[in-house]
């Protein structure tokens, strides 16, 4: 049995937690997520609790499932028996996007820049596992939702299910950029002429991607790591890096490659480019 509505997301079981990617979840407009066996070609779990549409879902490094509604809440799960563990609540409006702080070493698993070989999945999960244990570190997996009420909310679910901080200021056609430990404002990205649908941080966290209803995408915003402040900061110029125009209608999604050498975008005028360097 599948989902009765569209689908609105899908997110794999990162490698580190087992050696064979086997499993992925999917959230859909029907109120349900569902977890999917790839070598059994079914739908093995089926987590069911929202009472309006799943609009995001991403299964994150500790093992649990986060998914987010429009019934204003996100809910987590394990992924054994696919028991609810906690509901998260504090949004005024639909729960659009959802984001991990674990984001960029569970979706690049055990590869890196250097291409190295595996020669079984079990060494892959190895390598996997110590890349994510060496950028967690001793913090707790991070998560960030952002919503319609105009707000993000800062989560440390495995600590606590109450937002760790509220970040506010997104009723303008701009871009914000946020401490990601602590939640406090950093500076703002101007540019684009219609809403910002989207953004992607390169391989290296020190360039921003953003995509548009103005159908631009504004490549290279600079991002610098600050010795001072051991946060982000802009360049002296505050200005945009960096503009690309191609696309005839609005800009729907946008992906930076793991090796940061390549950018990926599609959009309204049912056209997929790739923008190389």
């Amino acid at each position: 049995m599948g989902h009765k509505k569209w689908i609105t997301g899908i997110s794999w079981e990162p490698v580190h937690l087992r050696a064979r990617c086997r499993r992925f979840v999917s959230s859909s407009k029907d109120g349900d997520a569902r977890i999917w066996d790839v070598s059994l070609r079914k739908c093995v779990i089926c987590l069911s609790g929202h009472t309006l549409a799943v609009t995001c879902v991403k299964w994150g490094g500790d093992g649990v499932i986060y998914t987010g509604s429009q019934d204003c809440t996100i809910k987590v799960w394990e992924t054994s028996q696919g028991k609810l563990i906690w509901e998260l609540k504090g949004h005024g409006h639909w729960v659009n996007s959802l984001a991990l702080s674990t984001e960029y070493v569970l979706r690049t698993g055990a590869f890196d820049h250097t291409g190295k070989q595996f020669t079984s999945p079990e060494e892959m999960k190895e390598v996997a596992l110590e890349r994510y244990n060496k950028m967690k570190g001793n913090a707790p997996e991070r998560l960030v939702s952002g919503s319609d009420d105009f707000a993000m909310f800062l989560w440390e679910p495995a600590v606590n299910k109450h937002p760790k901080t509220r970040m506010t200021g997104h009723q303008q056609l701009v871009n914000h950029l946020w401490n990601g430990t602590t939640g406090k404002f950093v500076a703002t990205f101007r540019g684009h002429v219609g809403p910002v649908y989207q953004i992607s941080w390169s391989a290296d966290s020190r360039l921003l991607l953003s995509r548009s209803k103005d159908s631009t995408l504004k490549r290279k915003w600079e991002v610098l790591p600050s010795r001072e402040s051991k946060c982000y900061c802009f360049t002296k110029t505050h200005k945009l890096k960096q503009d690309h125009p191609g696309h005839e209608d609005e800009v729907f999604a946008v992906d930076w490659s793991p090796d940061g050498e390549k950018v990926a975008s599609g959009g309204r005028d049912r056209v997929l480019k790739l923008w190389m360097g």
